[in-house]
Protein backbone atom coordinates (compact mmCIF):
# COMPACT_ATOMS: atom_id res chain seq x y z
CA UNK A 1 0.00 0.00 0.00
CA UNK A 2 1.46 3.33 -1.07
CA UNK A 3 1.94 6.01 1.62
CA UNK A 4 -0.25 8.49 -0.27
CA UNK A 5 -3.06 5.92 -0.39
CA UNK A 6 -2.56 5.05 3.27
CA UNK A 7 -2.94 8.65 4.37
CA UNK A 8 -6.50 8.69 3.03
CA UNK A 9 -7.33 5.34 4.60
CA UNK A 10 -10.38 4.87 6.82
CA UNK A 11 -9.61 1.90 9.08
CA UNK A 12 -13.22 1.09 10.00
CA UNK A 13 -14.28 1.19 6.35
CA UNK A 14 -11.34 -1.06 5.54
CA UNK A 15 -12.45 -3.54 8.20
CA UNK A 16 -16.09 -3.61 7.10
CA UNK A 17 -15.71 -3.07 3.35
CA UNK A 18 -15.91 -6.73 2.37
CA UNK A 19 -18.35 -8.04 4.96
CA UNK A 20 -20.51 -10.08 2.53
CA UNK A 21 -17.50 -12.07 1.34
CA UNK A 22 -16.35 -12.52 4.92
CA UNK A 23 -19.74 -14.02 5.81
CA UNK A 24 -19.52 -16.35 2.81
CA UNK A 25 -16.03 -17.50 3.78
CA UNK A 26 -17.08 -18.08 7.40
CA UNK A 27 -20.00 -20.23 6.28
CA UNK A 28 -17.68 -22.33 4.12
CA UNK A 29 -15.30 -22.72 7.04
CA UNK A 30 -18.12 -23.93 9.30
CA UNK A 31 -19.26 -26.45 6.68
CA UNK A 32 -15.76 -27.77 6.03
CA UNK A 33 -14.86 -28.11 9.71
CA UNK A 34 -18.05 -29.93 10.68
CA UNK A 35 -17.69 -32.24 7.69
CA UNK A 36 -13.99 -32.80 8.42
CA UNK A 37 -14.78 -33.71 12.04
CA UNK A 38 -17.46 -36.13 10.72
CA UNK A 39 -20.06 -34.46 12.94
CA UNK A 40 -23.77 -34.00 12.24
CA UNK A 41 -24.02 -30.39 13.39
CA UNK A 42 -22.95 -27.92 16.06
CA UNK A 43 -23.73 -27.00 19.65
CA UNK A 44 -23.41 -23.31 20.58
CA UNK A 45 -23.60 -21.65 23.98
CA UNK A 46 -25.99 -18.75 23.33
CA UNK A 47 -25.32 -15.86 25.71
CA UNK A 48 -27.53 -13.12 24.32
CA UNK A 49 -24.41 -11.32 23.08
CA UNK A 50 -23.38 -10.38 19.55
CA UNK A 51 -20.67 -13.02 19.11
CA UNK A 52 -22.83 -16.05 19.87
CA UNK A 53 -25.73 -14.53 17.89
CA UNK A 54 -23.58 -14.10 14.78
CA UNK A 55 -22.03 -17.57 15.13
CA UNK A 56 -25.50 -19.08 15.59
CA UNK A 57 -26.90 -17.28 12.52
CA UNK A 58 -23.96 -18.35 10.33
CA UNK A 59 -24.28 -21.97 11.44
CA UNK A 60 -28.02 -21.99 10.73
CA UNK A 61 -27.48 -20.53 7.27
CA UNK A 62 -24.84 -23.10 6.37
CA UNK A 63 -25.91 -26.26 8.22
CA UNK A 64 -29.66 -25.77 8.52
CA UNK A 65 -31.58 -25.08 11.71
CA UNK A 66 -32.14 -28.81 12.30
CA UNK A 67 -28.37 -29.31 12.69
CA UNK A 68 -27.77 -26.56 15.23
CA UNK A 69 -28.49 -26.83 18.96
CA UNK A 70 -28.44 -23.83 21.28
CA UNK A 71 -27.67 -23.94 24.98
CA UNK A 72 -28.75 -21.17 27.35
CA UNK A 73 -26.45 -21.48 30.38
CA UNK A 74 -27.45 -18.99 33.09
CA UNK A 75 -26.28 -18.83 36.69
CA UNK A 76 -27.32 -16.83 39.75
CA UNK A 77 -25.33 -13.71 38.82
CA UNK A 78 -26.26 -13.66 35.12
CA UNK A 79 -28.22 -10.72 33.82
CA UNK A 80 -31.86 -11.70 33.15
CA UNK A 81 -31.51 -10.10 29.72
CA UNK A 82 -28.92 -12.73 28.72
CA UNK A 83 -31.46 -15.53 28.95
CA UNK A 84 -34.21 -13.47 27.34
CA UNK A 85 -32.12 -12.38 24.35
CA UNK A 86 -30.53 -15.80 23.94
CA UNK A 87 -33.93 -17.47 23.91
CA UNK A 88 -35.32 -14.92 21.46
CA UNK A 89 -32.61 -15.45 18.86
CA UNK A 90 -32.90 -19.24 19.08
CA UNK A 91 -36.65 -18.95 18.50
CA UNK A 92 -36.27 -16.42 15.68
CA UNK A 93 -33.86 -18.76 13.84
CA UNK A 94 -35.98 -21.83 14.53
CA UNK A 95 -33.17 -23.51 16.45
CA UNK A 96 -33.84 -26.22 19.02
CA UNK A 97 -32.46 -25.07 22.35
CA UNK A 98 -32.37 -25.90 26.03
CA UNK A 99 -31.78 -23.94 29.21
CA UNK A 100 -29.28 -25.61 31.54
CA UNK A 101 -28.50 -23.50 34.65
CA UNK A 102 -24.92 -23.98 35.81
CA UNK A 103 -25.55 -22.70 39.36
CA UNK A 104 -25.70 -26.27 40.78
CA UNK A 105 -22.17 -26.92 39.47
CA UNK A 106 -20.90 -23.67 41.00
CA UNK A 107 -22.60 -24.36 44.33
CA UNK A 108 -21.13 -27.84 44.46
CA UNK A 109 -17.68 -26.22 44.22
CA UNK A 110 -18.61 -23.58 46.80
CA UNK A 111 -17.88 -20.78 44.30
CA UNK A 112 -20.52 -18.33 45.52
CA UNK A 113 -19.64 -18.73 49.21
CA UNK A 114 -15.90 -18.34 48.56
CA UNK A 115 -16.56 -15.23 46.49
CA UNK A 116 -18.82 -13.78 49.18
CA UNK A 117 -16.17 -14.35 51.86
CA UNK A 118 -13.49 -12.69 49.71
CA UNK A 119 -15.66 -9.63 49.03
CA UNK A 120 -16.54 -9.34 52.73
CA UNK A 121 -12.84 -9.18 53.56
CA UNK A 122 -12.80 -5.96 51.58
CA UNK A 123 -16.35 -4.79 52.36
CA UNK A 124 -17.55 -6.00 55.79
CA UNK A 125 -20.92 -4.37 55.04
CA UNK A 126 -21.45 -6.48 51.89
CA UNK A 127 -24.78 -8.29 51.78
CA UNK A 128 -25.46 -10.22 48.53
CA UNK A 129 -29.20 -9.84 49.14
CA UNK A 130 -29.04 -6.06 48.75
CA UNK A 131 -25.72 -5.36 47.00
CA UNK A 132 -24.47 -6.11 43.52
CA UNK A 133 -20.78 -6.19 42.62
CA UNK A 134 -18.53 -5.66 39.64
CA UNK A 135 -14.80 -5.81 38.99
CA UNK A 136 -13.47 -2.90 36.94
CA UNK A 137 -10.22 -1.31 35.78
CA UNK A 138 -9.53 2.42 35.31
CA UNK A 139 -10.30 3.92 31.89
CA UNK A 140 -6.89 3.71 30.19
CA UNK A 141 -7.33 6.62 27.78
CA UNK A 142 -8.35 9.10 30.48
CA UNK A 143 -6.63 7.75 33.59
CA UNK A 144 -3.27 6.62 32.30
CA UNK A 145 -1.32 3.44 32.82
CA UNK A 146 -2.48 2.51 36.31
CA UNK A 147 -3.61 -1.11 36.10
CA UNK A 148 -5.10 -1.69 39.55
CA UNK A 149 -8.45 -3.54 39.57
CA UNK A 150 -11.07 -2.56 42.07
CA UNK A 151 -14.44 -3.87 43.18
CA UNK A 152 -17.54 -1.70 43.15
CA UNK A 153 -20.35 -2.27 45.60
CA UNK A 154 -23.69 -1.22 44.07
CA UNK A 155 -27.02 -0.67 45.78
CA UNK A 156 -30.17 0.38 43.94
CA UNK A 157 -28.11 1.11 40.83
CA UNK A 158 -25.68 3.45 42.62
CA UNK A 159 -22.05 2.78 43.54
CA UNK A 160 -21.90 2.99 47.33
CA UNK A 161 -18.29 1.86 47.84
CA UNK A 162 -15.19 0.85 45.94
CA UNK A 163 -12.01 -0.88 46.99
CA UNK A 164 -8.75 -1.65 45.26
CA UNK A 165 -7.86 -5.31 45.34
CA UNK A 166 -4.64 -6.79 46.60
CA UNK A 167 -2.91 -9.05 44.09
CA UNK A 168 -3.74 -12.25 45.98
CA UNK A 169 -7.42 -11.33 46.27
CA UNK A 170 -7.56 -10.45 42.57
CA UNK A 171 -6.04 -13.77 41.52
CA UNK A 172 -8.41 -15.69 43.76
CA UNK A 173 -11.42 -13.83 42.38
CA UNK A 174 -10.40 -14.47 38.78
CA UNK A 175 -9.94 -18.16 39.58
CA UNK A 176 -13.44 -18.33 41.06
CA UNK A 177 -15.05 -16.39 38.21
CA UNK A 178 -13.39 -18.49 35.51
CA UNK A 179 -15.05 -21.62 36.86
CA UNK A 180 -18.26 -20.22 35.35
CA UNK A 181 -16.88 -20.29 31.81
CA UNK A 182 -15.34 -23.71 32.32
CA UNK A 183 -18.61 -25.09 33.68
CA UNK A 184 -20.45 -23.84 30.62
CA UNK A 185 -18.01 -25.63 28.34
CA UNK A 186 -18.44 -28.87 30.30
CA UNK A 187 -22.17 -28.71 29.56
CA UNK A 188 -21.62 -27.88 25.89
CA UNK A 189 -19.38 -30.88 25.39
CA UNK A 190 -21.79 -33.16 27.24
CA UNK A 191 -24.52 -32.23 24.76
CA UNK A 192 -22.20 -32.21 21.74
CA UNK A 193 -20.97 -35.72 22.40
CA UNK A 194 -24.51 -36.97 23.00
CA UNK A 195 -25.66 -35.52 19.65
CA UNK A 196 -22.44 -36.27 17.72
CA UNK A 197 -22.08 -32.53 17.16
CA UNK A 198 -19.05 -30.23 17.26
CA UNK A 199 -18.81 -27.35 19.75
CA UNK A 200 -18.76 -24.01 17.93
CA UNK A 201 -16.81 -21.31 19.76
CA UNK A 202 -17.59 -17.59 19.69
CA UNK A 203 -14.22 -15.94 20.39
CA UNK A 204 -13.46 -13.01 18.07
CA UNK A 205 -10.10 -11.66 16.90
CA UNK A 206 -10.02 -8.80 19.40
CA UNK A 207 -10.45 -11.27 22.27
CA UNK A 208 -7.97 -13.70 20.76
CA UNK A 209 -5.31 -11.00 20.32
CA UNK A 210 -5.61 -9.91 23.96
CA UNK A 211 -6.14 -13.33 25.54
CA UNK A 212 -9.65 -12.24 26.54
CA UNK A 213 -11.07 -15.70 27.07
CA UNK A 214 -10.85 -18.46 29.66
CA UNK A 215 -8.49 -21.29 28.84
CA UNK A 216 -10.55 -24.50 28.63
CA UNK A 217 -13.62 -22.35 29.19
CA UNK A 218 -15.02 -20.22 26.37
CA UNK A 219 -11.62 -20.72 24.71
CA UNK A 220 -12.20 -24.49 24.51
CA UNK A 221 -14.11 -25.38 21.34
CA UNK A 222 -13.84 -27.52 18.21
CA UNK A 223 -14.05 -24.63 15.74
CA UNK A 224 -13.76 -20.84 16.05
CA UNK A 225 -15.34 -19.20 12.98
CA UNK A 226 -15.05 -15.63 14.33
CA UNK A 227 -11.45 -15.75 15.56
CA UNK A 228 -10.13 -13.78 12.56
CA UNK A 229 -12.90 -11.14 12.79
CA UNK A 230 -12.35 -8.04 14.89
CA UNK A 231 -15.23 -7.12 17.19
CA UNK A 232 -16.15 -4.25 14.86
CA UNK A 233 -16.49 -6.78 12.04
CA UNK A 234 -18.68 -9.01 14.21
CA UNK A 235 -21.07 -6.09 14.66
CA UNK A 236 -21.09 -5.54 10.89
CA UNK A 237 -21.83 -9.24 10.40
CA UNK A 238 -24.67 -8.93 12.91
CA UNK A 239 -26.28 -6.19 10.83
CA UNK A 240 -25.79 -8.18 7.63
CA UNK A 241 -27.41 -11.24 9.20
CA UNK A 242 -30.32 -9.21 10.65
CA UNK A 243 -29.45 -10.02 14.25
CA UNK A 244 -31.89 -8.57 16.77
CA UNK A 245 -31.13 -4.85 17.25
CA UNK A 246 -31.27 -5.28 21.04
CA UNK A 247 -28.34 -7.70 20.82
CA UNK A 248 -26.36 -5.40 18.53
CA UNK A 249 -26.88 -2.45 20.89
CA UNK A 250 -26.19 -4.44 24.06
CA UNK A 251 -22.80 -3.57 25.63
CA UNK A 252 -20.56 -6.66 25.40
CA UNK A 253 -19.81 -8.43 28.68
CA UNK A 254 -18.64 -11.76 30.07
CA UNK A 255 -21.73 -11.42 32.33
CA UNK A 256 -20.19 -13.11 35.36
CA UNK A 257 -20.80 -10.35 37.94
CA UNK A 258 -24.09 -9.59 39.67
CA UNK A 259 -23.87 -6.02 38.35
CA UNK A 260 -23.69 -6.13 34.55
CA UNK A 261 -20.06 -5.22 33.83
CA UNK A 262 -19.06 -4.38 30.27
CA UNK A 263 -15.85 -5.46 28.55
CA UNK A 264 -14.96 -1.79 28.19
CA UNK A 265 -15.12 -1.33 31.98
CA UNK A 266 -12.97 -4.31 32.86
CA UNK A 267 -10.88 -5.66 29.98
CA UNK A 268 -10.61 -3.22 27.08
CA UNK A 269 -10.32 -0.03 29.17
CA UNK A 270 -11.23 1.98 26.04
CA UNK A 271 -13.99 2.09 23.40
CA UNK A 272 -13.96 -0.87 21.01
CA UNK A 273 -13.79 1.48 17.99
CA UNK A 274 -10.44 2.76 19.29
CA UNK A 275 -9.08 -0.62 20.38
CA UNK A 276 -9.84 -2.41 17.11
CA UNK A 277 -8.31 0.38 15.04
CA UNK A 278 -5.13 0.19 17.14
CA UNK A 279 -4.97 -3.60 16.82
CA UNK A 280 -5.54 -3.37 13.06
CA UNK A 281 -2.85 -0.70 12.77
CA UNK A 282 -0.39 -2.92 14.64
CA UNK A 283 -1.25 -5.91 12.47
CA UNK A 284 -0.70 -3.95 9.26
CA UNK A 285 2.13 -1.74 10.59
CA UNK A 286 0.32 1.45 9.67
CA UNK A 287 2.16 4.75 10.17
CA UNK A 288 1.30 6.97 13.12
CA UNK A 289 -0.22 9.63 10.85
CA UNK A 290 -2.94 7.18 9.78
CA UNK A 291 -3.70 6.20 13.37
CA UNK A 292 -3.83 9.83 14.48
CA UNK A 293 -6.26 10.70 11.69
CA UNK A 294 -8.54 7.73 12.33
CA UNK A 295 -8.62 7.75 16.13
CA UNK A 296 -8.27 11.45 16.87
CA UNK A 297 -5.63 10.55 19.47
CA UNK A 298 -2.32 12.32 19.97
CA UNK A 299 0.89 10.58 18.95
CA UNK A 300 1.97 10.32 22.61
CA UNK A 301 -1.30 8.68 23.65
CA UNK A 302 -1.17 6.27 20.69
CA UNK A 303 2.34 5.16 21.62
CA UNK A 304 1.37 4.68 25.29
CA UNK A 305 -1.74 2.73 24.31
CA UNK A 306 0.20 0.50 21.94
CA UNK A 307 2.68 -0.28 24.71
CA UNK A 308 -0.27 -1.13 26.97
CA UNK A 309 -1.68 -3.50 24.32
CA UNK A 310 1.71 -5.17 23.97
CA UNK A 311 1.92 -5.68 27.71
CA UNK A 312 -1.52 -7.30 27.73
CA UNK A 313 -0.45 -9.59 24.86
CA UNK A 314 2.70 -10.60 26.72
CA UNK A 315 0.84 -11.21 29.99
CA UNK A 316 -1.75 -13.45 28.32
CA UNK A 317 0.55 -15.37 25.98
CA UNK A 318 0.09 -18.53 28.07
CA UNK A 319 -3.70 -18.28 27.59
CA UNK A 320 -3.34 -18.38 23.80
CA UNK A 321 -0.70 -21.12 23.79
CA UNK A 322 -1.40 -24.80 23.40
CA UNK A 323 0.21 -27.01 26.08
CA UNK A 324 3.92 -27.47 25.26
CA UNK A 325 4.96 -31.01 24.38
CA UNK A 326 8.33 -32.54 25.13
CA UNK A 327 9.26 -34.40 21.93
CA UNK A 328 11.72 -37.03 23.07
CA UNK A 329 13.10 -37.93 19.63
CA UNK A 330 13.93 -34.42 18.47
Amino acid sequence: MQVAEELGMNIIEELNGNIENIALKLRGFIRDQVKGFKKKGVVIGVSGGIDSAVALALCVQELGKENVYGLILPEEESSPSSKILGTEICKSLGVSYEEVPISPILKSLNIYDQKEQLIKRNFPEYDPKIHKTSLVLPDFLNQGLLNVPYIRLIKDGETVARCRLRANDYLELIGLQNVKQRSRMIVQYMYAEKLNYAVCGTTNKTELALGQFVKYGDGGADLEPLADCYKIQVYALGKLLNVNEEIIKRPPSADTWSNYTTDEEFYWRMPIQILDQLLYAQEHQLPLQIIEKNTGMSREKIEKTQRHINRVRDATEYVRSVPPICYINR
